[in-house]
């Protein structure tokens, strides 16, 4: 999957609260729908969406799901960062120039 592909499954807000809860632990899609608003099956869509763009895995237990952070669906994110890492620096040191410019 292309980080494009990535990037418009992370646009949901939902998706991404999710994500950042599975980046400290495993948990089950119950543990997950824990304070948010949304019914058992739209969870489990939002799960679905994030295994198949690959950021997330599933472990079964029985009749439990456990999900975690796949690390290598984010590959795709990190080589994206990685090319555009050079670019920034530039760039905030030039903002921070114009803005003791604006201060003066």
């Amino acid at each position: 999957m292309s980080e494009v592909d990535i990037f418009k499954v992370l646009a949901d807000p939902t998706r991404r609260a999710v994500l950042e809860r599975l980046a400290g632990a495993e948990m089950t899609a119950t543990d997950l729908r824990e304070g948010f608003a949304i019914s058992q099956p739209a969870m489990s869509q939002h799960l679905a969406v994030l295994r198949g763009a690959g950021l997330i895995s599933e472990r079964r237990e029985g009749r439990f799901a456990h999900y975690r952070v796949d690390p290598e669906g984010m590959a795709p994110l990190h080589d994206w960062l990685t090319r555009y890492r050079a670019f920034w620096p530039d760039r905030i040191g030039a903002l921070k120039d114009l803005l003791k410019e604006m201060d003066q």
